[in-house]
């Protein structure tokens, strides 16, 4: 390892004599590597043709963990409990969500009830309307799920009332809630509910009003010809059910509507939206690129640069992406925030190269100017991709496909980025170069005089004069805000108060983070993948305000044939649902039990069961007086290989409530003596619950532990490598705390955030690290004042593109880009204060931190 035991240059030297090499071969022959990109892209970009079957944005697919718990129990329950909507449906022994229409209605006044004349009138008269509804040739009546041959019901106190709407108010004194006729779980069907005082075990108390009714129109998908024709008919209805809802003229309800169709169409919709915003993001970035670069000089102006620059970053995007079309990769809606990040991280690397050009030596021929500008700004824009690429590969690893795919996407597209930069930008910086040689305008390239001349005016010599440049230095003179770090900011930082002050407002900084990460809530809503303005929305509102008092109600299932027959494996399955029942989340008064039937009827007929014969024979007799039961034993050649109970569970208000709910009950049936797995739907999205911290963390800490390798090995000093290395811990502790006070959740969108977090905290602080080593200054003060006048504006620059490429999508409708947009600021703006003031200050406090003199190669730095 040259230089020393502090040294750690035996990769960058060589790197750097090797980026020195490419700038001169730029700088000689730049039109055939301005060409060929554009050629690759336009080739390349030929894939966009095949996006449409490329786009996979399948709800559960995508936004639930691959290897997910709940999807195997799925395949279990199905396979021992196969369903028959045509002939015998229960919508509790659904093992998915099921296809249906769904309204829920609300009473037009929040004092009010809906079990009113007037309201079942309405009610009646929408579901007349729905019944009346047919798509293909096939009404309802020829899709619907049946139960007992005729379709189930939307809402049993809308069956009990039959045609007349005056019954209900007959009905209302009978009423009970939660147990109607003490079978009749009404809690899912009736929304904020009064009740009056009833049985010690709270199961049937006197229902005195309901703020909201809810309705559920299942439909047949056993078997693929009735699937078709359930959705071309669910296709229909929410076409149709706006201008329905209008004509019925509703006066006592208000009524929301979703399907089964709805979330996955609404987020496919989300895709549609952000197109728009390209063009104008593009634009934006654009306009503040070339005002930045711009100077008053009509020679030394980078307009040309700066606007090739962010046409770099796009033909970037168009070549990855159609790249991986090509390939075959899965296009998920999450890989739509690519270009937004690719354009801010394309930029900045533009910024870097535009002011280490500037630093050359004006009177040095275009081929060593490249070569210098290469030398000094390619290996930091290396760094930068290197951690950036390998961070996004590293997120590759993740439980969710759609992580999976945005990090495919954008490290590719990464990789382009910095090819096309070395080469297409280069290409342009040179081009630019030999016109700034010359002396040519900017926009005419016509030859302009050096010298102002006063016969002529101001305005002429403001506009058609330049090429002038600091004879002292002999580089072009300082942007006045490369003067204004230099000067002003660099002096101010180092001041020993400054660095007190800067060190008291880190702890602040830290420690509130901190606070916040304690205050994250994890998963992801279902209700955030629609836009703002969709229909759903309504309908997740209402759900959330009157029925969230009763949450799923979970299948306990027995997955191995037990001798029923024997007390003792009746005992301990009795035991086993006593633990499930003392749940906080659970009530013990709901439960299902075939068992505890089939025992109750036996002890009224005096028969003992516990021998194999006399349990397996009577069988028959459970069925009979109660037919519901056979649907839940698997009953095959005198055995009962699997069989399942029910538990209602309640109060499960939040994802915290939703994970709690999914480990006691897993924990508990983990801990029984009888083999017992507990299913429902909605554990298919609560496992994510499980393994987004778990992922997070994991992937964090790799890409990590590979930014400080390449730290290690590209920086040549292995301390400020390991402030680059703390740099990114600060900050995603940062964002991951202010994340709470943002109201944004910890799931696979946000997740996607936290390891651009680690690219972004690179990029700051690795430019400064490596320029605070690369100074020639002897004081540690000196060499940080040295550092942030190169690289200070690139890095404001940097931010300030990063963040107009993205701010378009602040005012998204739909909360997948705001996310991408709140969490990409928090990483730009605590990525540029630890890169322009924590990390210059602290790196004072180690005066290692530097290239020994007796090490200098004066050939590459």
């Amino acid at each position: 390892m040259a230089g020393g035991p502090w040294q750690t240059d035996c990769v960058e030297r060589p790197l750097s004599r090797a980026l020195r090499g490419l700038g001169g071969l730029v700088g000689a022959h730049p039109w055939p590597f301005l060409l060929l990109p554009v050629a690759l892209s336009a080739a390349l970009g030929s894939g966009f043709h095949l996006l449409p079957s490329r786009e996979s944005n399948d709800i559960e697919a995508q936004f639930t963990p691959g290897g997910g718990l709940a999807k195997s129990e799925r395949r279990l329950v199905q396979e021992r409990f196969p369903t028959r909507d045509a002939e015998r449906f229960s919508a509790q022994r659904l093992t998915t969500e099921g296809t249906f229409a769904s309204f829920v209605a609300v009473a037009a006044e929040p004092s009010h009830t809906l079990l009113t004349r007037a309201a079942f009138a309405e009610l009646l008269a929408l579901d007349a309307a729905v019944r009346g509804f047919s798509a293909g040739g096939r009404g309802y009546a020829e899709v619907c799920a049946l139960q007992n041959g005729s379709c189930s019901s939307p809402n049993p106190l809308l069956s009990a009332v039959g045609g007349d709407p005056a019954r209900i108010e007959a009905l209302l004194p009978g009423l009970t809630f939660p147990l109607w006729q003490g079978r009749v779980l009404l809690g899912f069907f009736l929304g904020g509910v009064s009740v009056g005082p009833g049985a010690a075990d709270n199961r049937s108390r006197p229902l005195q009003a309901a703020e909201a009714l809810r309705l559920v129109y299942y439909l047949q998908e056993d078997a693929p010809a009735p699937r078709e024709a359930s959705l071309l008919w669910l296709k229909s209805f929410q076409e149709r059910i706006p201008d329905l809802l209008d004509s019925l003229g509703l006066a006592s309800v208000r009524v929301s509507y979703f399907t089964s169709l709805s979330r996955q169409e609404e987020f496919e919709k989300n895709s549609k939206t952000v197109i728009p915003l390209f063009s104008i993001t593009y634009t934006l970035t654009i306009f503040f690129s070339i005002m930045s670069c711009s100077r008053l000089d009509c020679v030394r102006t980078k307009v040309w640069a700066a606007a090739f620059g962010v046409l770099s970053s796009g033909l970037a995007v168009l070549s990855s992406f159609g790249l991986l079309l090509y390939c075959g990769v899965p296009f998920v809606i999450t890989a739509a925030n690519a270009p937004f990040l690719i354009l801010g991280v394309g930029v900045d690397d533009m910024f870097i190269m535009v002011s280490r050009w500037q630093q050359t030596k004006v009177k040095d021929t275009v081929v060593d100017r490249m070569a210098n500008t290469y030398a000094e700004a390619a290996v930091s824009v290396t760094i930068t991709t290197l951690t950036d690429v390998l961070a996004f590969y590293i997120g590759i690893a993740t439980a969710f496909p759609s992580i999976q795919s945005f990090c495919i996407y954008t490290g590719t597209a990464f990789i382009f980025c910095y090819i096309y930069n070395l080469t297409f930008f280069g290409a342009v910086l040179a081009l630019n170069g030999r016109r700034e040689e010359s002396n040519r305008h900017w926009l005419t390239f016509m030859k302009v005089p050096r010298e102002a001349e006063e016969s002529r005016g101001s305005t002429y010599n403001m506009c058609c004069v330049g090429g002038s440049y600091d004879e002292f230095t002999g580089a072009e003179f300082d942007h006045p805000m490369n003067e204004f770090f230099r000067n002003y900011f660099g002096p101010f930082l180092m001041h020993p108060w400054t660095k007190v002050s800067v060190v008291v407002l880190y702890l602040g900084y830290l420690s509130s983070s901190i606070y916040g990460c304690t205050q994250v809530k994890e998963g992801i809503d279902l209700r955030n993948l629609a836009s703002d303005h969709s229909y759903v929305i309504q309908y997740y509102d209402w759900t959330d305000e009157y029925f969230k008092e009763y949450g799923p109600r979970v299948m306990v299932v027995v997955t191995e044939s037990v001798e029923y027959w024997d007390s003792s494996v009746r005992a301990d399955l009795e035991g086993c649902m006593e633990l499930l029942e003392n749940s906080v989340y659970v009530d013990k008064h709901l439960s299902e039990s075939w068992l505890r039937i089939y025992e109750g009827i036996a002890a009224r007929m005096s028969v003992n069961i516990d021998d194999h014969n006399t349990f397996i024979g009577n069988l028959p007799a459970l069925f009979s007086i109660n037919p519901e039961s056979q649907w839940d034993v698997n009953f095959t050649n005198l055995e009962i290989p699997a069989s399942r109970f029910f538990i209602q569970t309640v109060n499960v208000i939040s994802a915290i409530d939703e994970r709690n709910l999914l480990q006691q009950l897993r924990g508990f049936a983990a801990d029984c003596r009888i083999s017992l797995m507990v299913y429902h739907p909605a554990f298919i999205y609560f496992d994510q619950y499980l393994v987004i911290a778990q992922n997070t963390i994991q992937n964090v800490l790799i890409a990590a532990g590979a930014m400080l390798l390449i730290s290690l090995l590209l920086i040549p000093n292995p301390l400020c490598s390991l402030w680059v290395t703390f740099a990114i811990a600060s900050v995603i502790i940062g964002v991951t705390g202010f994340m709470a006070y943002w109201n944004v959740n910890l799931d696979s969108i946000s997740m996607i955030n936290l390891v651009i977090c680690i690219g972004f905290t690179v990029d700051f602080s690795a430019h400064i690290s490596y320029a605070f080593v690369s100074s020639e200054q002897q004081s540690v003060n000196d060499k940080a004042v040295d550092a942030l006048y190169c690289l200070g504006y690139p890095i404001v620059q940097g931010a300030v593109s990063t963040i107009v490429g993205v701010a378009v999508l602040s005012v998204a409708a739909t909360y997948i880009f705001r996310t991408f947009f709140k969490i990409m600021f928090l990483v730009i703006f605590f990525g540029a204060i630890h890169g322009l003031i924590f990390i210059p200050v602290f790196l004072t406090f180690f005066g290692v931190c530097r290239r020994l003199p007796d090490q200098e190669d004066p050939g590459v730095l």
